[in-house]
C-alpha cells in the first residue's frame, strides 16, 4: 500500500488529494465550520500528512478552508452577508461569461457543451446529485473558458470556489432542481444561435435563483426549520 502511494508523482498526488477533499467539503461530507481531523483524513485517503497540508493550503487558497494559526484548518462557513455579496459578484461573471461566450465560442466548444449537458439531463433522470453538480459545474466553466478572457476566467474561478459547497446544495430541493434544469436548457438554445444578450439574462437569473435557494436555506438552519439533506425528488 506504501509503495503504490509513493509511486505516484508528488505534484500528482497533492493535486489528487485536493480533488478528493474538495468534493468532500463540497458534498457536505466535511460540514462547513468543522475542523479538518489530519490524522483521520490520513487514514481515509491513505496518505501521508505531507501531501495533506499541501492540499489544505490549496483548498484555503481557494476559499473553501481556512487556516487557523497552530491551530490546523476549518472549513470555511460564510456569513448570510457574505454569501449575499459574493453571489452578486458571482452573477455579474456569469452573466459577462455568456454574453462573450456567445460572442466567441467555437463549434468544437459548443459540441463539448451541449454533450456534457446530455449527460447532466441524463445524471438528472437518475436524481444522482454528485454527478450532476460535477457536470454542471463543468458546463459553466466551459461557458467561461469560451468566452476567451483570461482574466475573467481568474476572477471566476477565485469567486466561485468560495460558493462550490453552496451550489451543490441548492439543487436538494426537486421543484428547484427541476427549475434549474430548465434555466440550462434555455442556456444551451441561446448559446446554440449565439444570442449573447439572452444568454447573459439566463445566467444572471439562473445564479440569482440559487442565490435566493441558498439564502433560504441558511435562514431555516438559523431557525431549525431545514429540510433533511438529500431531499432531491
Amino acid at each position: 500500500m506504501t509503495a503504490e502511494i509513493l509511486s505516484i508523482e508528488r505534484p500528482v498526488l497533492h493535486e489528487q488529494v485536493a480533488r478528493r477533499l474538495r468534493q468532500m467539503l463540497v458534498e457536505g461530507r466535511i460540514a462547513p465550520g468543522a475542523k479538518l481531523n489530519e490524522r483521520a483524513l490520513c487514514e481515509e485517503l491513505r496518505i501521508s500528512r505531507t501531501p495533506l497540508r499541501e492540499a489544505i493550503k490549496m483548498l484555503a487558497a481557494e476559499g473553501l478552508v481556512e487556516l487557523l494559526p497552530n491551530r490546523g484548518s476549518v472549513a470555511v462557513q460564510l456569513s448570510e452577508a457574505s454569501v449575499r455579496d459574493t453571489f452578486e459578484v458571482m452573477a455579474g461573471l456569469e452573466a459577462l461569461s455568456g454574453e462573450l461566450a456567445a460572442q466567441r465560442v467555437t463549434e468544437a466548444e459548443l459540441s463539448e457543451i451541449k454533450a456534457l449537458h446530455f449527460e447532466m439531463m441524463a445524471a438528472y433522470t437518475r436524481r444522482d446529485l454528485s454527478a450532476y453538480y460535477q457536470l454542471n459545474a463543468a458546463i459553466h466553466h466551459r461557458m467561461n473558458l469560451a468566452a476567451k478572457n483570461p482574466v475573467l476566467t481568474s476572477t471566476y474561478n477565485q469567486v466561485n470556489a468560495r460558493l462550490q459547497a453552496l451550489r451543490f446544495r441548492s439543487n436538494q430541493d426537486g421543484e428547484k432542481w427541476r427549475r434549474a434544469m430548465q434555466e440550462h436548457e434555455a442556456m444551451i438554445q441561446a448559446l446554440e444561435v449565439r444570442d449573447s444578450a439572452a444568454l447573459s439574462r439566463v445566467l444572471l437569473k439562473h445564479l440569482n435563483n440559487k442565490r435566493d435557494v441558498v439564502m433560504e436555506q441558511l435562514r431555516a438552519l438559523e431557525t431549525g426549520t431545514a429540510s433533511p439533506q438529500g431531499k432531491a425528488e
